[in-house]
């Protein structure tokens, strides 16, 4: 017995052709080569102006050079090194992810997050190419972070108003490392704090702003949330850990399994969240790998 599909939701925007891939995040752009978009400023627009609006976007087939992925992704903003992951050398700001049988288990993208939270003013997102992936596992999922928040109930909303909340590079990367090690990366990358609900700069949405990297909310314990000292954190643990399951909670539908395709390259606003490797925190498969590439790229503006 088979079952009718209904057809692809497809338009053109220009010379792209656009494709969502759910009801809430998410486009396959086609007719695109990123090599080429690395020397057009007005075709970079195009792009910006899509990824804004489907919050993750996504090109087959993309056998860029590793120059044209640093060109392509400065038109977004300065590039970052990441000061755990390894950078390309004759690249700077092309982090290098290789995950293989024999990597240690650190899994660290496991997690729903949204990169580098950690720091004062975060990445506006990444461009990640996949070059080498398993033939089974290795998806990575998403989260429309503005959905997120606008589906939260009416009182959560006004709970977590003006509430702010430490990210932590130390309580994540750091949590393995000996203890000079981690107390250096700690002095080299203090605590940040950023407001639990953020508005975005160009499309003036609310995202919800709280992830893996998120440790505790900052000033919670006032007279309005706390009757007593000692239930603050239990009623703050409770309230964080409700609103960093995204991907979990039937509030948000638009969680994307993304079946990763060597050669494609996609963009991550600061407004989507993600998870690695699939819902599990399995390995590569037996003698496989996988390898990424992505260039995290710099806020322009503090939100």
């Amino acid at each position: 017995m088979t079952t009718a599909t209904a057809p692809a939701h497809i338009t053109t925007r220009g010379s792209i052709k656009v494709e969502p891939l759910t009801c809430t995040i998410g486009a396959e752009l086609s007719n695109v080569n990123l090599g080429a978009a690395s020397r057009d400023a007005e075709l970079v627009a195009e792009i910006r102006s899509l990824l804004l609006k489907h919050k993750v976007v996504f090109f087959r087939d993309q056998d860029i050079t590793r120059a044209e992925h640093v060109a392509f992704a400065r038109h977004f903003g300065e590039l970052e090194d990441h000061p755990v992951a390894g950078s390309d050398p004759d690249n700077p700001g092309l982090v290098r992810i290789y995950k293989s049988p024999d990597s240690p288990i650190d899994r660290y993208e496991n997690a729903w997050h949204t990169d580098a939270t950690w720091r004062e003013k975060p990445p506006f997102g990444c461009v990640l190419r996949c070059v080498e992936c398993p033939p089974v596992g290795g998806d990575t999922m998403w989260v429309n972070m503005a959905e997120a928040y606008n589906r939260l109930p009416e009182h959560v909303k006004t709970q977590i108003a003006g509430l702010r909340a430490r990210h932590s590079i130390e309580a994540s990367f750091g949590a393995a490392m000996p203890i000079e090690k981690r107390l250096a990366l700690h002095a080299q990358f203090p605590d940040a704090e950023h407001p639990v609900v953020r508005t975005h700069p160009e499309t003036g949405e609310k995202i919800l702003f709280v992830n893996a990297f998120t440790t505790h909310f900052t000033n919670y314990h006032t007279p309005a949330n706390v009757r007593f000292g000692q239930d603050a954190n239990p009623g703050a643990s409770q309230l964080l850990s409700y609103l960093d399951e995204p991907g979990l909670h039937p509030r948000v539908p638009g969680s994307l399994p993304l079946e990763e395709e060597q050669h494609g390259v996609l963009g991550q606003p600061e407004h989507a969240a993600l998870r690695g490797d699939g819902l599990p925190a399995l390995p590569p498969q037996d003698g496989t790998r996988r390898h990424h590439r992505r260039h995290p790229v710099l806020i322009t503006g503090v939100i």
